[in-house]
């Protein structure tokens, strides 16, 4: 299973992380990946000034927020 981790510390939380987690868990169902991707809160990732800040399996961080999740779900999280 690969994870996407999603930051929740300070300034992801203020800049909408929650907002992010609900949108990603709608994409993973919607897309039948329930089996394949699972959803992981983490503090700091370490890019707070592009928060909320989402790291995929292999490393790479995402800026990402409740109108861009969907096209970078699709773009990069997708499997």
């Amino acid at each position: 299973m690969k994870s996407i981790k999603i930051c929740i510390g300070s300034a992801c939380h203020l800049k909408g992380s929650y907002e992010v987690i609900e949108a990603l868990k709608k994409l993973i169902k919607e897309n039948n990946l329930e089996q394949e991707i699972e959803l992981c809160a983490s503090f700091c990732i370490g890019n707070c000034k592009e928060a909320v800040s989402v790291m995929r399996w292999d490393g790479v961080v995402f800026s990402v927020d409740k109108e861009n999740a969907k096209d970078i779900f699709e773009r990069e999280f997708k499997i």
